[in-house]
């Protein structure tokens, strides 16, 4: 049996409106024009869907089945439009992102929005949080994901996560002075750092630095320094080592959104609702504001 999907979307209207004059308001037709989709869709299925009084319309147990099956169907050819429908968002998108962010999720995305948008070119730089403001002020990029100091008021939060000290399962500090891994300046996590050592007494040098976490990752592992990161950061060969050696705590650090002069094109706003959507990010503002007022 096939269902024209207008008598489909009379019947809900019709529903949620409580009648068949605010349902032909919102549906743009004459009330007359609802009753006969109706009484179509009723003669098609070959049993009544509504109660009607002078006063009322409720649903007959057939109609609360039926309901909850158009409103599937509905929501199906509303996805199948959102998907297959030429999109008028057009242009370049020029996202800057630190690559301790998305990890594993940000090919998925990236592959979800060219879906959604086929007309919208992504130039994706992966890259030092130190360069994404520079590149932001530079107008080389439209939005950036960078990393601050709590309660900075910088973009729109994303995601609030504790910092932490970390090292190799088997790392053993010596008696000295306590070896570090680092970023060069300047970084979120060096500053954080070296601020709250600069409040103990600890001896430590910084025994290697790299521009890419995948060079401070590969110095942790192989138990030459500890160094400070996330836990979602935190890997299989890694321990928290936070209250150890005399290691101080540490605050938390804010993941946000910020926007350059094009962030406020319809391409970069799509992309930017993109990023907000994410699943598991623990901590979410609205970002609207944030793209309109950018």
């Amino acid at each position: 049996m096939d269902f024209d999907p207008s008598l489909l979307r009379a019947f809900i209207a019709v529903k949620e409106t409580g009648g068949f004059t605010h349902a032909a308001q919102r549906l743009h037709l004459t009330q007359s024009a609802v009753s006969h989709q109706i009484r179509r869709l009723e003669e098609q299925i070959g049993r009544p869907l509504l109660h009607r009084t002078t006063r009322s319309v409720a649903l007959t147990e057939d109609g609360e089945d039926f309901l909850r099956y158009a409103k599937q169907i509905m929501h199906g050819f509303e996805a199948l439009s959102r998907r297959f429908l030429p999109s008028p968002v057009s242009g370049v998108v020029r996202f800057g992102v630190p690559e301790t962010f998305m990890g594993d999720r940000l090919p998925p995305l990236l592959c979800q929005f060219s879906r959604a948008f086929p007309a919208v070119r992504l130039d994706v730089s992966v890259t030092g949080n130190y360069d994404l403001r520079a590149m932001i002020d530079a107008d080389e990029l439209d939005l950036a994901v960078v990393i601050s100091a709590p309660a900075s008021d910088e973009g729109t939060l994303l995601r609030r996560t504790q910092l932490m000290w970390a090292a190799a399962d088997y790392f053993e500090a010596p008696d000295t002075s306590l070896p570090l891994a680092f970023m060069p300046p300047p970084c979120i996590y060096r500053e954080v750092g070296v601020t709250a050592l600069s409040h103990t007494a600890i001896e430590w040098h910084v025994i290697f630095n790299s521009p890419s976490w995948q060079g401070i990752r590969a110095a942790v592992l192989a138990g030459l320094a500890a160094t400070v990161l996330t836990r979602d950061e935190l890997e299989p060969g890694m321990r928290i080592v936070d209250g150890e050696y005399g290691l101080p705590p540490l605050p938390t650090a804010d993941f946000s959104l910020i926007c350059g002069a094009g962030g406020k094109t319809p391409a970069a706003r799509e992309f930017g609702r993109l990023i907000l959507d994410m699943p598991a990010l623990p901590t979410e503002t609205a970002l609207e504001p944030a793209l309109q007022n950018a």
